[in-house]
């Protein structure tokens, strides 16, 4: 399903690991057919930053992801997955593009013998993003009257080209170390200016080895 939205103005602002981008917040509706083993639920924002607003695993349309198959597969409408949405914020929030595998909402099975999709609605929201490397400092900052929003945030390693200079291989092979955390926000929600480092000792240790960064979304409001 694809859905349109309309840029208004786009605010580029480079600095040190500082990206900030000013756009008009756009709706999105992401569904994915949930036929095959590796089957995969991606959400992406070209501008902004990933913020759920509802999410389906089950079914409880007639007509979506119904072809080919038989109708008492397709019979059961009230079929929903608890904590879908929760774990889509967690691991979506904050971020500009997101990947979920359909096989981690498939235990436990809210209806055996239906067909099932997940569906996510979410918001593209504009958003600044701070990349700090491990063992150096992220500085979220708002202008005097504002203070920080944090959106998501993330400690570990989802890509080989971020934080890799002068690294080894074995320090950035990895790219599965994904920890949400909510320590950010916490520390940083309603003030003007916030450091935080990026440590093990801050956020624990999610991939011994790995050579990891934080990585922040927030806003000024």
């Amino acid at each position: 399903m694809f859905s349109c939205f309309t840029l208004r103005s786009v605010l580029l602002l480079a600095a040190t690991c500082l990206l900030l981008t000013a756009v008009v917040d756009s709706a999105e509706q992401v569904t994915t057919c949930d036929w095959y083993p590796l089957s995969i639920h991606r959400l992406y924002c070209e501008h902004g930053v990933i913020s759920v607003d509802q999410a389906l695993y089950g079914r409880t349309s007639a007509l979506l992801c119904a072809d080919g198959n038989p109708p008492q597969h397709l019979a059961n409408l009230q079929c929903a997955r608890q904590g879908t949405v929760d774990n889509l914020k967690t691991n979506c929030n904050g971020k500009t593009s997101c990947e979920l595998i359909m096989e981690d909402f498939r235990t436990p099975d809210p209806c055996a013998g239906t067909v099932k999709y997940l569906q996510t609605n979410f918001t593209c929201l504009p958003a600044i993003t701070v990349v700090a490397c491990e063992s150096s400092e992220a500085h979220l900052y708002c202008e005097l009257g504002r203070t920080i929003l944090v959106y998501g945030a993330d400690y570990g390693r989802r890509d080989r080209t971020t934080c890799t200079y002068r690294r080894p291989l074995s320090q950035i092979e990895n790219t599965e170390c994904l920890h949400p955390t909510d320590i950010v926000s916490r520390r940083c929600d309603g003030k003007t200016s916030c450091k935080i480092t990026a440590s093990n000792a801050v956020f624990g240790d999610p991939c011994k080895g790995t050579y990891k960064y934080l990585e922040v979304a927030y806003t000024c409001t």
